[in-house]
């Protein structure tokens, strides 16, 4: 009898609506309990500056979310609210971290890899001649300096 007084209460046409946003409510709840199980400072030991300030701005922003919907079903208007301003400045520092986690992924300038790479493809066929000559030269004029053994000619 209970079940069919709360059907009674909304209109069945958001009665789909309203099962998605349990569901979402208790995803919610399950990862707040996840992380308020651990005590803050521990959790904050394990993570290094930048997941930190992650964590920190996923708090701040979770929350602010929350009493955003909160607003909404008291009938307050939140674009009305100081929960916007504070929503955009979470979001601005959100950015910044993105931009220093970009930064941190993006590739590095390996300068010897990268001459290599223009030497090989900027490859003259002539000039590796030319180095082979050398390089052959350099090998006889070492074998000439060394003073080598005179044996006796055997008959």
């Amino acid at each position: 009898m209970s079940a069919d007084s709360r059907t009674e209460d909304y209109p069945h046409e958001i009665d789909e609506q309203l099962k998605c946003f349990d569901s979402s409510v208790s995803s919610v709840k399950t990862m707040l309990e996840k992380l308020m199980s651990m005590p803050r400072n521990d959790l904050l030991q394990k993570l290094d500056p930048l997941d930190q300030a992650k964590l920190d701005l996923m708090s701040a922003y979770t929350l602010n979310s929350l009493f955003w919907m909160y607003l909404v079903t008291q009938g307050v208007n939140p674009r009305e609210h100081g929960i916007k301003q504070e929503l955009e400045r979470i979001r601005t520092y959100m950015n910044k971290v993105k931009e220093i986690t970009d930064r941190k992924k993006a590739a590095r300038l390996d300068k010897g890899a990268a001459a290599r790479f223009v030497r090989n493809a900027l490859y003259n066929a002539d000039e590796k001649d030319s180095r082979k000559k050398a390089a052959s030269k350099n090998a006889a004029d070492r074998k000439s300096d060394t003073p080598q053994s005179k044996r006796p000619k055997q008959s």
